[in-house]
């Protein structure tokens, strides 16, 4: 049996080699051949990877809610949207289905990776912004900080050409 280690990760993976017994095969002239056996590897299941402390990105539109848990780097831990729960049409870019698809999203990234403590950051000037950060109190998750990171048009569109009368 030999451990792989991941350096980046907590990650241990177990690799066991299993030998099968030699096969025997036999044909219609009645000869027998026996083949060697073959190894074959066998992966054990991964180590749980925890994730202490990570980011939550909320993109609210109009017309959808995506609630994204990542990991310090940027890895997607857990993603949901308003559309993923089941919301269809204009009911997509409520309150409520931001604080579902919030939920959702949290429950993942707090069971599988036991995420406490989430930096948020906001885009977008929807109605889910603060349902999605209120439904993390329900699942013990801390909010460390909220950052918007909304784009802001710095000089604006181009303007219309000139009348000439």
């Amino acid at each position: 049996m030999a451990t792989k280690t991941n350096p980046e990760t907590t990650e241990v993976e177990e690799i066991t080699t299993e030998t099968t017994a030699p096969v025997t095969k036999t044909t219609d002239a009645k000869e027998t051949a026996v083949v060697a056996p073959a190894e074959v590897e066998v992966k054990k299941k991964k180590a749980k990877r925890t994730v202490a402390s990570g980011q939550l990105h909320i993109l609210a539109t109009f017309n959808n809610t995506i609630v994204t848990f990542t990991d310090p780097k940027g890895g997607v831990l857990a993603v949901s949207s308003a559309g993923a729960c089941g919301f269809r049409g204009s009911k997509k870019g409520t309150a409520y289905a931001a604080q579902v698809a919030g939920e959702k999203a949290g429950q993942i990234a707090r069971q599988t990776y036991n995420l406490a403590s989430v930096d948020v950051f906001i885009k977008g000037i929807g109605l889910g912004r603060d349902a999605a950060i209120r439904s993390l109190a329900n699942l013990n998750i801390h909010v460390t900080s909220i950052t918007d990171v909304t784009g802001m048009p710095h000089g604006g569109v181009r303007p219309k050409k000139a009348r000439r009368v």
